[in-house]
């Protein structure tokens, strides 16, 4: 006797064996047991999901011997018959090769006959989206009114390529994809009764691999089986399957919660030498890092039987719940970015670099500025310069001696040395020339007396040593107009004094407590740009009212971390309630205050510099918008 493989031997026949289609077989059922029966049927779904067996169930249900009856006998000459394939009035055809109108006529010629020896005549048509449509359009009379004799069952994979005429004459019952538990448990029913040896995340693996196909799963079991010669082991699938170790997986998250580069780098290259995939490496690593955030948040959803499970609980209290969700997006839009690289080596490795170089929290923009006493001395600023490009004429040859410099060049060094001017020997004489052109346009209204720095330039002109080029030759400094600007944000946002709270030992200074809170990422941010309204005093503890301006901010339970971060603040019990509204005086607005304080500062210590000054007026050169960072 030939074998036959176990998608055929154990296809359902009744709705009760029937795998993970539960409400199909709940309409169905009602509908049989009511009487209440449509013309046309069409399932939808996916390959190995059911449609053909649901079908040939259907047809057993209105032609079985004992009625019309949602639970046919299975033992009756039609039953057997439709289940063997050999039911004259049961018409299967295949659309991919029957797909004309010519084929289509014929069909309709014999539906109009009497069935031979059932109660109705029943025409299957699998894939019937490749039917033409001419096709379509000689069968749509007869699939509206067909004989009452005739039921017609469609089956498709691709059901937007049947035309809506077609659909609205149908009833339509949409099939899903088996979910990876309801394949394991028919695995684990069918090997039991095969008597052949398992092991569980073997199963598991193996339902992953169907995609939400019962049909496939069955096959890969029938292969898994020979490949492992009768019994069906984790590691034998893996080598089947070709499925990576999830023990590299595990090393590179442990690897990252160590913060540790090299042993990345090691996993990376030990892969390289096994030739495994790294785009499976990262759909894997995805999964894990999905089955982690699960632990961390609903840890019963984690199977029992996932052979990592100990290693899932683990990884979760090494990491955030924000690192995690990180890893997974750049694990994700690594693999999509993995044929734009390179190589795939590079790709992978980048991918994990990435994870080790970004970590929710506090960004450039968002880090807390230090506090400046009043009393403490501006801070100083570094700005690029700009020189004007210097110009000889043939009357004038400018003469070089080997290793000097040019005076311009002089006093880029010095710029670069912090003021320090290079040995005066080094420094060419600076050759005569006449004016430059900027020297005779420059506008009288853009030349302001400086007393200080003219004093200065004097000085340093009568205390420089012979040789030298002195750089403040004039006594008026260039100063650059800048247009009138609006009040500065500090005094934009500057705060009345704040009510301190004895009860709290508190000064009821909110921005500077938002600013010291050990927070990050959403729960940080509504701490820094909610405004304190009020804080009253309840009991042995307080209720702090504050003003956010937008509802994103209190989701995800933000509002619930800041009560808890203040409550371990203070040591008391404090309830936070919020609102939705403008904000003023924040510790973000107040962040920004001092950002632009210490730029504009910066500014104008910069235009006041002497040295600076000099450099402009003695060689034209100019500072570049923009680049001037306070240090």
């Amino acid at each position: 006797m030939s074998y036959q493989v176990l998608a055929r031997k154990y296809r359902p026949k009744s709705f009760d064996t029937l795998v993970g289609q539960e409400h199909v077989v709940r309409a169905l059922t009602h509908a049989l047991e009511q009487k209440r029966l449509h013309h046309a049927y069409l399932f939808t779904g996916t390959r190995g999901v059911g449609k053909t067996t649901l079908s040939r169930i259907l047809s057993k249900s209105l032609n079985c011997e004992a009625g019309i009856t949602a639970t046919p006998c299975g033992t009756c000459e039609a039953c057997t018959a439709i289940d063997a394939g050999r039911f004259v009035d049961y018409i299967e055809m295949d659309a991919a090769s029957n797909r004309g109108v010519d084929e289509m006529a014929q069909l309709l010629e014999q539906a109009i006959y009497a069935p031979s020896n059932a109660r109705f005549k029943v025409y299957m048509i699998d894939e019937v989206h490749m039917l033409t449509n001419h096709a379509f359009n000689a069968m749509l009379k007869t699939l509206e009114e067909p004989p009452e004799h005739v039921k017609f069952i469609l089956a498709t994979t691709d059901p937007q390529k049947i035309p809506v005429t077609v659909l609205s004459r149908c009833l339509q019952f949409n099939l899903k994809q088996m979910p990876p538990g309801h394949i394991v448990g028919h695995l684990e029913n069918i090997l039991g009764q095969e008597g052949i040896e398992f092991d569980a995340p073997a199963l598991r693996l193996l339902a992953q691999g169907a995609h939400g196909s019962m049909r496939d799963a069955l096959s890969l079991t029938d292969q898994a089986i020979a490949y492992a010669a009768g019994k069906v082991t984790l590691e034998a699938v893996q080598g089947m399957l070709g499925a990576l170790d999830q023990s590299y997986l595990i090393r590179i998250l442990d690897a990252l919660a160590a913060k540790d580069g090299t042993g990345l780098l090691a996993v990376a290259d030990e892969m390289a030498t096994r030739s495994l995939s790294y785009n499976a490496a990262l759909q894997d690593l995805g999964t894990l890092l999905h089955r982690i955030a699960l632990a961390q948040t609903v840890p019963a959803a984690v199977p029992d039987d996932v052979p990592e499970r100990a290693d899932i609980l683990r990884l979760a209290g090494s990491f955030d719940a924000e690192e995690v969700q990180l890893f997974y997006q750049i694990a994700v839009h690594g693999r999509n970015e993995l044929s734009l690289a390179p190589d795939e080596y590079a790709g992978f490795s980048m991918t994990l670099l990435r994870m080790l170089a970004f970590r929710p929290g506090i960004g450039a923009a968002d880090a807390k500025p230090a506090a400046v006493p009043a009393s403490a001395a501006p801070a100083p600023a570094v700005a690029r310069l700009s020189a004007a490009p210097q110009v000889a004429t043939a009357s004038a040859p400018v003469a070089r001696s080997a290793g000097a410099m040019s005076p311009a060049r002089a006093a880029l060094e010095a710029a670069r040395n912090g003021g320090k001017m290079p040995p005066a020997a080094s420094i060419a004489p600076k050759a005569p020339s006449a004016p430059p052109p900027w020297e005779e346009e420059k506008p009288q209204a853009r030349e302001q007396a400086m007393p200080e720095a003219t004093g200065a330039a004097a000085q340093k002109k009568t205390d420089a040593p012979a040789g030298s080029v002195a750089l403040n030759e004039v006594d008026t400094a260039v100063v650059v107009e800048k247009p009138a600007e609006a009040a500065p944000l500090a005094a934009r946002v500057r705060a009345p004094d704040p009510t301190p709270v004895p009860a709290l030992n508190w000064d009821g200074n909110w921005p500077v407590l938002a600013a010291s809170l050990p927070l990050r990422g959403v729960v940080q941010q509504l701490a820094q740009q909610s405004e304190l309204l009020r804080c009253d005093v309840q009991g042995e503890g307080a209720q702090f009212l504050l003003r956010i301006p937008l509802e994103t901010l209190r989701s995800a339970g933000s509002v619930e971390k800041l009560t808890a971060a203040l409550t371990e603040h203070f040591g008391k019990p404090i309830r936070v309630e919020t609102e939705i509204g403008a904000v003023e005086h924040t510790a973000n607005a107040q962040a920004v205050a001092e950002r632009e304080a210490r730029q504009r500062q910066a500014e104008e210590n910069l235009q006041r510099d002497p040295f600076v000054q000099a450099l402009m007026r003695e060689f034209g050169a100019t500072i570049v918008p923009g680049s001037i960072r306070p240090a």
